[in-house]
């Protein structure tokens, strides 16, 4: 049985789409040399949980590298080349196969500690990669600060508002509200942060790529 936790138990102000108090998520543990991350994936994203819950249980992400770190940005990993990655080289992106659609979901939010999928290419903003994912860093913000980004995204045409909930969380908590609406958000970690923060201050070289290979290895938790 996997083990999971009841919607918003751990996660304050998270939406809930299905509606119901008997929700359950998911729980990932993701270990590194660093420290252990837990990761809660939402039930308002079933494609990508259950394509990340797959992966996991079939080892994909065993021995991947965290091959991206920068401060106040994020951490990105589940690159499959990244595991054979030779030291000092930029780790290449591989064509997903298949690319996953976006889902989009109204409240799930690029805070401090977010997993987010990456793209799966520049040209096509629809389409998430099978398997690399982001753990978002970013900062906090002002209410002004968070005024001009909802200028922006408002000339920009985006759908996305801050509200209320959006505003405090930016304002606390922080995160990158510039790329709600363009990822889909399908967890958070909701134990480790300072893991995070650690694997986002190692020396990288020009690529981002930390000088230390930081591999990870998952499993869900039962």
């Amino acid at each position: 049985m996997l083990m999971t936790i009841l919607c918003g138990s751990w996660l304050p102000g998270s939406v809930d789409a299905q509606g119901g108090a008997n929700d359950k998520r998911t729980l990932v543990e993701v270990r590194t040399e660093l420290g252990t991350l837990i990761l809660a994936l939402y039930n308002e994203t079933p494609v990508h949980r259950d394509n990340f819950i797959q992966h996991v249980e079939e080892g994909v992400y065993d021995s991947l590298l965290f091959h991206r770190a920068v401060p106040d940005f994020m951490v990105e990993g589940g690159e499959p080349t990244s595991k054979y990655a030779p030291a000092g080289r930029r780790v290449a992106s591989t064509p997903p196969s298949p690319a996953l659609q976006q889902e989009i979901v109204p409240g799930l939010i690029h805070k401090h500690g977010a997993l987010s999928a990456s793209p799966a290419s520049e040209d096509v903003d629809s389409l998430t990669h099978d398997s690399r994912f982001f753990i978002v860093l970013g900062v906090v913000y002002t209410q002004e600060e968070l005024d001009q980004v909802a200028e922006r995204n408002e000339r920009s045409g985006g759908s996305f508002d801050l509200g209320p909930f959006e505003r405090e969380t930016y304002g606390t908590i922080g995160g990158l509200p510039r790329l709600d609406g363009g990822y889909t958000v399908f967890g958070e970690v909701v134990d480790g942060l300072d893991v995070l923060d650690a694997l986002s201050k190692l020396p990288c070289d020009g690529w981002d790529r930390p000088l230390s290979d930081i591999r990870m290895f998952m499993r869900v938790m039962k």
